[in-house]
């Protein structure tokens, strides 16, 4: 690609877009629906790569979230100067319908997330967590009903494994790449990122495809055979 293309595309993701409706009704009617219907819909729009990978999983199968993307990157690293104040200023950042989404590099050891970063997200508004990587202190993030995906468990901290790298950037996690303003959505099946510019349309998609399935669901329990139902504009 063009560099003058790649760097206009890129501004244009940046943008903060404004919904047609308030963050909160956007990130509550979301809730609502499921990932499999947005992800149709995404499909639909020749979007066919916007799943993060499939071992990022809610600590919790009935743990559901949908916010506003708050991209944090990070590495393996030994080193420990200034390490803390950078994880305050980075928390500090955290505004209220945010998402954090947490790129680590493909680390496999560190618990990037634990009970204290829940707790001062929460108290800012954020409502939930994905990262690319661990946390730790399980049972006390759990009591604090917050929505946190993960790929696995781990008592190893950051400090003296992993270094914060920057916060509000482009981070790519798997075949996606997140930027700052789009919006996560995440249930029992996985988080999808929604471009910012489409997640409106995206979500009175999914909505009518919601609606649509009771109605389907109806038809199949009433005892319809699978090819009346297709007849009757029916899917499986």
């Amino acid at each position: 690609m063009d560099l003058s293309k790649y760097e206009a595309m890129l501004a244009s993701r940046m943008e903060p877009t404004p919904f047609p409706i308030p963050v909160q009704e956007l990130c509550e009617r979301y809730e609502q629906v499921f990932t499999a219907a947005v992800n149709d819909v995404l499909r639909e729009e020749g979007l066919i790569a916007q799943t993060l990978p499939n071992d990022i999983m809610p600590l919790r199968e009935e743990m559901k979230v949908c916010g506003i993307a708050f991209t944090v990157s990070g590495s393996p690293s030994l080193e420990l100067k200034q390490e803390m104040e950078e994880r305050a200023r980075m928390l500090e950042a955290i505004g209220p319908g945010n998402v954090v989404v947490w790129e680590t590099g493909r680390d496999t050891v560190s618990a990037q997330w634990g009970e204290m970063m829940t707790r001062v997200s929460k108290n800012r508004g954020c409502r939930g967590a994905v990262v690319d990587g661990g946390v730790r202190d399980t049972n006390k993030v759990l009591k604090q009903d917050f929505p946190v995906f993960c790929k696995y468990r781990s008592s190893n901290g950051m400090l003296g494994r992993f270094r914060i790298t920057g916060w509000q950037i482009p981070v790519r996690i798997g075949e996606v790449t997140v930027f700052p303003g789009d919006v996560i959505f995440g249930d029992i099946d996985g988080v999808l990122v929604i471009p910012r510019r489409l997640a409106y349309d995206v979500l009175l998609r999914s909505e009518a495809i919601r609606d649509s399935e009771i109605k389907l669901a109806a038809m199949i329990d009433s005892g319809m055979t699978p090819t009346a139902v297709v007849d009757s504009g029916g899917y499986f």
